[in-house]
């Protein structure tokens, strides 16, 4: 009796072991249990931090999309207008070309370029429908690294967008960083960068912020532009703008495309990412464009062609709801003009809470100088914070944002306006 209860826990003994180590062998994957953990999304995890948070003054100032007087998503009344024409029209869903809706692609162009820009009239760009301005910055590098047949290394401002060097680095294309923001007066370093560029090797590329420069706000003087245009003229660097606010800095679309217009003007065959999730509030629907200007109909034919080549093996078609609903504000008067009144209305509110931030900060009595505030442009705003002040706002105040400072204008509201600026007082007082 004894011996068949110890043979019968043996056994159980035995089947639970197997059963665990059967277990382990299946929680480990047989192809993919030596991939590493990515690392997490910066602006997500801040998100993620804030919806945890049950602070009845919590602030999210980490979010990179446009919200309304109560901190709310906003649609554009152009943008509804412009679904219910598309609605009405009953289209079908089949396949878009490869390249996207010529119409698209084509106001598309004009709205970057004018639309009597000489190369557009000659028709020597070669333009496409991309996924938003990511997709159309991967598009751009992803057609550097296959035809470029010069240097092949990317020249980045310091500090630039995150996402800059990580599509730089999926498709191996080596970096260079140039001079971009000078902390001692929290604005652009012109000298530096004309410096650096100028050491730059013949037929490098170089990426430029068209306006409204993410994460710092600051962008280039007229006659700055003019400098850096000066500089990679003479050393023969290749332009990459990426336009991901084209009215959406100042509320003016035409001088928003200033650089890109002047860069043209001057000689420069230019390649152009656009995004139309930001000026449109088009960020789920994923719409942009890319544009190479490439000198003559030719080169432009056989540039669209290999354009062509990429995006069919990597996602065939792009998408044709959020371009349907571009095309249709771009080419209808009457809805563009609407269109020009929301995105002027989007940043005089964000130009708005910069100057009511800068005012209630001085208000209280700050010894720091904040017309940097002010000074900036765009959806972003550098403040000057440190990364223990930083803390400061989240732990102590439930005011989230960047370590490096960067606060999102647009989640700054009349409501909550003052508590920012009472709080961004006690961290640096």
């Amino acid at each position: 009796m004894t011996f068949g209860l110890i043979n019968l826990g043996a056994q159980v003994l035995t089947r639970c072991h197997l059963d665990v180590m059967n277990h382990a062998l299946r929680a480990k994957s047989m192809w993919w249990g030596h991939v590493p953990a990515g690392a997490p999304d910066v602006i997500l995890g801040i998100r993620d931090t804030y919806l945890k948070d049950p602070h009845p003054k919590k602030v999210n100032l980490g979010v990179g999309a446009y919200r309304d007087d109560d901190g709310k998503p906003f649609v554009l009344p152009s943008v509804r207008r412009a679904e219910e024409i598309i609605y009405e029209k009953c289209l079908n869903h089949e396949y878009g070309p490869i390249s996207g809706e010529p119409p698209f692609t084509e106001a598309c162009a004009k709205l970057a370029f004018g639309e009597k820009s000489k190369p557009l009239c000659e028709k020597t760009n070669a333009t496409v429908q991309a996924l938003s301005g990511t997709g159309a910055l991967r598009l751009g590098f992803e057609f550097i690294s296959r035809h470029y047949n010069k240097t092949r290394e990317i020249w980045l401002p310091k500090p630039t967008w995150f996402n800059h060097p990580q599509i730089c680095d999926a498709v191996c294309l080596p970096m260079k960083s140039y001079r971009y923001f000078a902390p001692k007066t929290l604005g652009f370093d012109v000298d530096g960068a004309v410096e650096d560029l100028s050491k730059a090797p013949e037929g490098a590329i170089v990426l430029l912020h068209a306006c409204a420069h993410n994460p710092t706000g600051i962008d280039p003087k007229k006659h700055e532009w003019e400098r850096l245009s000066k500089v990679i003229k003479e050393r023969k660097l290749f332009p990459f703008f990426d336009m991901a606010y084209q009215g959406f800095a100042t509320g003016d679309v035409d001088n928003d495309a200033l650089a890109v217009r002047m860069f043209v003007d001057h000689g420069h065959e230019v390649m152009v990412a656009q995004s139309f999730a930001k000026n449109m509030g088009l960020y789920g629907e994923r719409v942009g464009a890319l544009t190479i200007l490439c000198g003559d109909p030719e080169t432009t034919a056989r540039v669209m062609s290999q354009l062509k080549v990429i995006i069919r093996t990597i996602y065939s078609n792009p998408s044709i709801n959020g371009s349907r609903i571009v095309q249709e504000i771009l080419t209808s008067p009457e809805l563009m003009k609407q269109w020009l009144g929301d995105v002027k209305s989007m940043a005089d509110r964000v130009i708005s809470m910069r100057k009511m931030l800068r005012s209630a900060i001085e208000a209280a009595g700050n010894k720091r100088t904040w017309n940097h505030i002010t000074d900036q442009i765009g959806m972003f705003c550098y403040t000057g914070l440190n990364p223990e002040q930083v803390e400061r706002l989240i732990k102590e105040f439930h005011i989230y944002l960047t370590k490096d400072g960067r606060i999102s204008v647009a989640g700054i509201t009349t409501k909550n306006v003052g508590y920012v600026a009472e709080c961004m007082h006690k961290v640096t007082s």
